[in-house]
């Protein structure tokens, strides 16, 4: 069934509003799976942050227009499945995840920055840690030395109390 023009035009600006904020998007052919197999996804991507959408291939070139993902026009042929993330690596690691478990899910190609990455760079991207695995790395390591300092000048007065405890254990033997 075809669309109105008001519909077509919705569907656009609502695909250029979840677009703005995006850094990555990756595209997938979703040739032969299930609607529960694509409603799965879109569950998962929901948690995730991830803007998933199935969009006709001219609207969809359409909402790209004047983005950072105009580079990927070409690339909208056949069933494509659009998976666009604030994270950078979020949609990569989601639609690499699904790929995975799902053969007819095939990743095509994705867009970061105006640059198009290949499958195999959008794999690599989906093996990095999250933003917030990166943040908590980052905390880790900035309160180690701190968590060290005040362990050592703990162990100073630690040390006295066990000398002062063993030296009245020697006296009360003797």
């Amino acid at each position: 069934m075809s669309l109105s023009l008001a519909q077509k035009q919705a569907v656009v600006a609502e695909v250029t509003e979840s677009l703005a904020s995006a850094n990555t998007m990756v595209l997938a052919e979703y040739r032969g799976l299930t609607v529960s197999e694509l409603t799965g996804m879109r569950a998962q991507a929901r948690e995730a942050g991830v803007f998933v959408k199935v969009v006709k291939n001219t609207l969809a070139k359409r909402a790209i227009e004047g983005s950072p993902f105009e580079c990927l026009s070409e690339h909208f042929r056949g069933p494509v499945v659009m998976a666009a993330s604030e994270d950078p690596v979020a949609a990569a690691k989601l639609v690499a995840k699904f790929a995975k478990e799902l053969e007819e899910l095939k990743i095509t190609v994705g867009g970061m920055n105006g640059n198009v990455m290949s499958e195999g760079e959008i794999q690599d991207l989906a093996k990095l840690p999250s933003r917030e695995e990166l943040l908590a790395t980052l905390v880790g390591t900035l309160q180690a030395p701190i968590a060290k300092f005040v362990q050592t000048l703990n162990e100073v007065p630690s040390r006295f109390v066990r000398t002062l405890a063993a030296v009245e254990e020697q006296k009360q033997a003797a």
